[in-house]
């Protein structure tokens, strides 16, 4: 399953481009359980479209397809419901966004691209069983470079942590304690991004599922209270403008 994270992109004429993406090689050798269950996955797969280049050769104008795929060694897992698609570098080509998960020092998130290499990742958060939840991907502070934004430890930390991409690498820029997207054992991650009249906006719970909290830059981070959580569906509904 592919999931899109960042939308108005579009590739370009002769490159690498992913068209889908999916988890395969369900695995039990990481028993975590966050996610509802104790299967995780082995592997990404990437089904990759290539037009060449040289528009004078017998090739010209056909679109060939490839799959791509990741394997990770045994003492790693992606621990994630699906992959994320977001064009990171801004260069008109998506790359995939995953949370890959190490034995040892837990989770961590990373960006491959069509070619199938990690080109950035956070680093792992240091112990084993420790998970982050995926918030969204975009130009959050209008800078010119994207930003992606996860909750750090959602059931523990619930810290949101925001990693600015720019030349080649992520920096983290922003750390807002008090903040949730996930509770343990649910197969989904709530909330996300929106981008309405007023720029993006993360959509998040409080730390102690009370409250619907946005945030948002405006010369500085601010959280704004949008109004009680009811259930998951009302961070479903708070998405919508």
């Amino acid at each position: 399953m592919l999931c899109a994270w960042l939308a108005g992109t579009s590739p370009a004429a002769s490159a690498d481009t992913i068209v889908s993406a999916r988890f395969t090689e369900p695995t039990a050798r990481y028993a975590h359980g966050v996610l509802g269950d104790a299967i995780e996955y082995g592997a990404l797969e990437l089904s990759v479209e290539h037009t060449p280049s040289d528009q004078t050769s017998p090739a010209a104008g056909t679109i060939l397809r490839s799959v791509v795929t990741i394997r990770l060694p045994d003492d790693r897992v992606f621990e994630d419901l699906s992959p994320r698609v977001a064009d990171v570098d801004q260069d008109g080509l998506p790359e995939v966004i995953v949370v890959e998960t190490h034995q040892q020092t837990g989770a961590q998130l990373a960006i491959y691209d069509a070619i199938g290499h990690k080109i950035a990742a956070t680093p792992h958060i240091g112990t084993r069983f420790r998970w982050l939840a995926p918030v969204g991907a975009a130009d959050l502070d209008g800078d010119g470079h994207v930003e992606i934004a996860y909750v750090d430890r959602p059931h523990l930390a619930k810290t949101l942590r925001i990693w600015r991409f720019r030349n080649g690498a992520l920096t983290e820029i922003a750390t807002l304690p008090g903040l949730t997207n996930h509770r343990i054992g649910e197969d989904f991650i709530s909330g996300g991004l929106r981008n309405c009249d007023s720029g993006p906006e993360l959509i998040l719970a409080s730390a102690d599922w009370s409250r619907i909290i946005s945030v948002s830059y405006d010369k500085r981070w601010t959280l704004n209270d949008l109004g009680p959580v009811i259930g998951p569906q009302h961070l479903t509904m708070a998405l919508k403008c």
